[in-house]
C-alpha cells in the first residue's frame, strides 16, 4: 500500500470529513446491468473513422452515484496534496533523484543484521550492501536519516569516509571502483528511529495485553528512516537476508522464508529470514511481538506448493482463523487473471499489526479488526465491500502490482494503486459477477476530486494525489470498454502482467505496451486521465433537427478520441466521438438518450 498501508490511504478522520460537490452527469446516470451491444453500424456519423487509431508500431507488428440527479453524493475529504503539489525540499530532491552516485552502481544484495532493544527503543547493527559498479567511480550514495548515528562504514577492514546531507550519505572510496566489478560494504549504525508518517515509520508500542509490539511501515517516509539503504524505487537488487535479534520470548516476523532462530546466549534470540527476490526497500518489514502462528498450503498451477503463514496475537487466534480463510480465495482470483502468485519461494504471510495494513512483500501486515469492509465499515457505501475484508484483498493485490511490478518513481505510483484498486473490482467480479463489480466501481466515483493530475513530478520524491487509486481504477475499466472484447481484455491483462513482472517501470512503458498490443493509439486516453486534472466530457447537443443529436469530446488532449456506448441499456450503440462535432440520428429524446457511464469514466453534458 501504499494507500492503505499500500499503505491505507484513508485514515478515519479523512473518511469522516466530506464536502459536497455538484453531481456530474457521469455520477447521476442510473447504474444498470449491461446488456448485449447493438451493432456499431447503427450509429451514423459524418466521420466514420475509428476513434482510436492504429499506431505505426502496431501497424508494423461511495455513496451510490446511481441515485437520482437531485442527490448530491458526499465526496472524499480534499487533502492539501490533492489540491496542490507541495514544493520539494532539499531532502526530497536528494532522496527523489536517481543521481550520479546512485546511477553509477547496480544494487545486488542486502543483509540487514540488527538488534532491537524494546526497553531503550533502540536499534543497532549493520547492513551489508553488495553492488556492481556500472561505471568507474570513487563515490556512491546510500541513505540514512540524520536521527540515526553512523557508527562506521567498512570496505573489508578499511574504514571509509563519508559526508551526510539531508538523509543522503555520500560514501567515498580511497581508490577507484571499476565498472563491472562487484563490491561489498558493511554499514554499521545505531539509534532511536524517529516515529513519523501515517503509520509511525518504526514504532515501539504495547499490544492490548501490555506486551511489546514493534512494527515498521515506511512507504511514504522512506526506509532510510530506520535502516541504511539505497532509498529509491528503481533499483531493488536480487535478494536479501534479514536477521533481527530480539529479547527472548519475542518473535520477529519479516519478509521472505523463515530460515531459523538462534539463541544468542545473552537474553536475545536472532530470527533469520531469506528473501529470494528483489524487494522494494519500503516493503522490508519488522514485526516484533508475542505472536502465535498457524498456516496452510495451497497448490499452485505449476505444481508448486505455496506456503501461507499467519502470525497474530494469541487472543485473536480464533478470529484470525475465521477471517484469514479469505486469503485462499483472493489468491485464486488474482491468479485467474494474472498468473501465479509472484513470490512462491518466499510464501505468503499475513501478520497482525497495530495499524490498518501495508503490502509488505510476502509479509502483508493486517490491522483490519478481523472484520469485513474497511475497519468494519462498507467504505464504498454500495453494499459490496461488507462481503469481504478490504485489507486482505487490497494489500495482497499489491503482491502483483507494487511488489512484483514496481514504479521507478513515486510519481508513477498509480501503477501500484490504480491497478490494485482495479484488482479489488476483479475480485468482486470473480466472486459475484460483473454487475456487482460495476456497482462496486460506482462507489469509487464520489472519492475522486479531479483537482490535479495523477502523475506527479519525477525525481523529487513527489506524492501523487489520492485520485491515483480510484480514478486510476476507473480509467483501467474504461480501457476494458474501449477494447470491447472481454476475451481479448483478459488475455491482455495476463500478458501485460507477465511482461512487466519483477521489473520497475514507468507510465510511458505501460502506455507503449498497450498501444502495441491493442493496435490502438491510446496515448491521448492515458494522458487525459493521468496527466490532466479533468476527465473527458461528452458534449451532446439536441434540437438542431428532429431525431438528431450532435456530439463531441471536450478534453485537454487535442487529439483525444474514444469510443463510447450510448442509447439505452438494452440497446447500446458504439459511437466514435473526437474533439470535432459529429452527428447521429436517434429516435430517443434528450431525456431518454443515455450514456454508459458505468462502463466509461466520463462526464456528460446534455444541451
Amino acid at each position: 500500500m501504499r494507500f492503505f498501508g499500500c499503505l491505507v490511504l484513508f485514515c478515519l478522520s479523512s473518511l469522516a470529513i466530506t464536502v459536497s460537490a455538484p453531481v456530474t452527469a457521469a455520477q447521476a446516470t442510473p447504474q444498470t446491468t449491461v446488456k448485449p451491444d447493438a451493432p456499431a453500424a447503427a450509429a451514423q456519423t459524418t466521420s466514420p473513422a475509428p476513434a482510436v487509431a492504429p499506431t505505426a508500431a502496431a501497424a508494423a507488428a461511495q455513496e451510490n452515484p446511481a441515485a437520482a440527479s437531485t442527490h448530491t453524493p458526499a465526496r472524499q475529504h480534499v487533502r492539501p496534496i490533492d489540491a496542490e503539489a507541495p514544493l520539494p525540499t532539499g531532502y526530497d530532491m536528494l532522496r527523489g533523484a536517481y543521481g550520479p552516485f546512485r546511477a553509477n552502481n547496480d544494487l545486488l544484495y542486502y543483509h540487514l543484521n540488527i538488534r532491537v532493544d524494546p526497553e531503550k527503543q533502540w536499534i543497532s547493527g549493520k547492513n551489508t550492501i553488495r553492488f556492481r559498479m556500472l561505471k568507474d567511480g570513487k563515490r556512491i550514495q546510500i541513505d540514512l536519516r540524520d536521527a540515526l548515528t553512523i557508527d562506521k562504514i567498512l570496505l573489508g577492514a578499511e574504514v571509509l569516509k563519508y559526508e551526510r546531507d539531508n538523509g543522503a550519505v555520500f560514501i567515498d572510496f580511497p581508490e577507484t571502483l571499476h565498472a563491472g566489478r562487484v563490491y561489498s560494504i558493511d554499514f554499521y549504525y545505531s539509534g532511536h528511529p524517529e516515529e513519523t508518517g501515517r503509520f509511525g515509520g518504526m514504532t515501539f508500542k504495547k499490544d492490548p495485553a501490555g506486551r511489546v509490539w514493534i512494527n515498521t511501515a515506511c512507504e511514504g517516509t522512506g526506509a532510510s528512516m530506520w535502516w541504511p539503504d539505497k532509498d529509491q524505487w528503481k533499483d531493488e537488487g536480487q535478494s536479501m537476508d534479514i536477521s533481527v535479534a530480539v529479547p527472548n520470548g519475542l518473535m520477529d516476523v519479516s519478509n521472505g522464508k523463515f530460515v531459523g532462530k538462534t539463541d544468542l546466549g545473552d537474553g536475545y534470540t536472532r530470527w533469520d529470514w531469506h528473501v529470494s527476490y528483489g524487494i522494494n526497500n519500503y516493503n522490508v518489514s519488522l514485526n516484533i511481538g508475542d505472536y502465535v502462528h498457524f498456516g496452510e498450503e495451497m497448490d499452485e498451477p505449476s505444481g508448486a506448493k505455496l506456503a501461507m503463514d499467519y502470525y497474530v496475537l494469541p487472543e485473536d487466534l480464533e478470529k484470525a482463523r475465521a477471517q484469514f480463510a479469505q486469503a485462499r480465495g483472493m489468491i485464486e482470483a488474482y491468479q485467474h487473471y494474472f498468473g501465479e502468485y509472484p513470490f512462491i519461494k518466499d510464501g505468503y504471510k499475513l501478520v497482525q499489526a497495530p495499524y490498518s495494513g501495508m503490502e509488505h512483500q510476502s509479509a502483508v501486515t493486517y490491522g483490519n479488526l478481523f472484520k469485513n469492509g474497511y475497519l468494519g465499515r462498507d467504505w464504498t457505501g454500495v453494499g459490496i465491500n461488507s462481503r469481504f475484508d478490504f485489507i486482505i484483498i487490497h494489500e495482497s493485490g499489491h503482491e502483483w502490482f507494487g511488489n512484483s511490478i514496481t514504479a521507478q518513481d513515486p510519481a508513477d505510483m498509480w501503477i501500484h494503486e490504480g491497478w490494485t484498486t482495479y484488482l479489488e473490482t476483479l475480485y468482486v467480479e470473480h466472486r459475484w459477477g460483473h454487475a456487482d463489480a460495476l456497482k462496486y466501481m460506482s462507489g469509487l466515483k464520489p472519492k475522486i476530486v479531479n483537482m490535479r493530475p495523477i502523475v506527479a513530478e519525477r525525481g523529487v520524491n513527489a506524492e501523487p494525489t489520492e485520485d491515483q487509486y480510484f480514478k486510476g481504477a476507473l480509467m483501467i475499466n474504461t480501457l476494458r470498454s474501449i477494447v470491447n472484447d472481454d476475451a481479448r481484455w483478459w488475455a491482455l491483462l495476463h500478458a501485460f502482467y507477465q511482461h512487466f513482472k519483477f521489473q520497475s517501470t514507468m507510465t510511458e512503458d505501460v502506455v507503449a505496451w498497450f498501444n502495441l498490443h491493442t493496435g490502438m493509439n491510446l496515448t491521448p486516453v492515458f494522458n487525459q486521465y493521468l496527466r490532466h486534472a479533468h476527465i473527458p466530457r461528452l458534449e451532446l447537443l439536441f434540437g438542431e433537427a428532429p431525431g438528431m443529436v450532435m456530439y463531441k469530446w471536450d478534453a485537454d488532449e487535442d487529439n483525444f478520441a474514444m469510443p463510447i456506448k450510448v442509447g439505452t441499456p438494452d440497446h447500446w450503440q458504439v459511437i466514435h466521438p473526437t474533439t470535432a462535432w459529429q452527428w447521429m440520428q436517434t429516435p430517443l429524446s434528450k431525456e431518454g438518450f443515455q450514456v454508459s457511464t458505468e462502463l466509461y469514466y466520463v462526464d456528460v453534458n446534455k444541451q
